[in-house]
């Protein structure tokens, strides 16, 4: 799974995040640090209003948190919506020797870059940062 410091770096970077049925995400609170949610109809819905979505939260009955304003929660991606989001970029992803995980891409008009990280998730990351990177320098 990403690293919450790892998802934070992307939505900084402007990775823009649409709720859906799957999706994971933790809230940005201290009580609740380490707590991860997931998208579920049963569970938490993605309810989109004018003003912003809603993440509702059905049934719960740990503690009462009715809802919170999707810019309370942190998305974290799977590998792969990380890989999806790579798009043609994505080349591979290897293991190395020590362990780590490594991510090669292309991007347009640039040697091949790889980059690592301790898991594949994080190695997407890095990878996509990248990728908002250039993709912000071309405007």
């Amino acid at each position: 799974m990403i690293s919450t410091s790892a998802a934070e770096r992307l939505h900084r970077a402007g990775l823009v995040w649409h709720p859906q049925a799957g999706d994971r995400f933790a809230l940005r609170s201290a009580q609740l640090s380490g707590e991860v949610y997931t998208i579920s109809d049963m569970v938490v819905e993605a309810h989109p209003y004018p003003s912003g979505t809603v993440l509702g939260f059905n049934g719960t009955t740990e503690w009462a948190l009715d809802s919170v304003e999707q810019d309370d929660a942190l998305w974290l991606p799977r590998e792969d919506q990380l890989r999806e989001l790579l798009g043609g970029t994505f080349r591979s992803l290897a293991r190395t020797f020590d362990g780590r995980f490594e991510v090669l891409v292309e991007l347009a008009g640039r040697p091949e870059q790889v980059f690592g990280a301790d898991s594949a998730a994080d190695a997407y990351a890095e990878a996509l940062l990248e990728l908002l990177a250039v993709a912000l320098e071309r405007g």
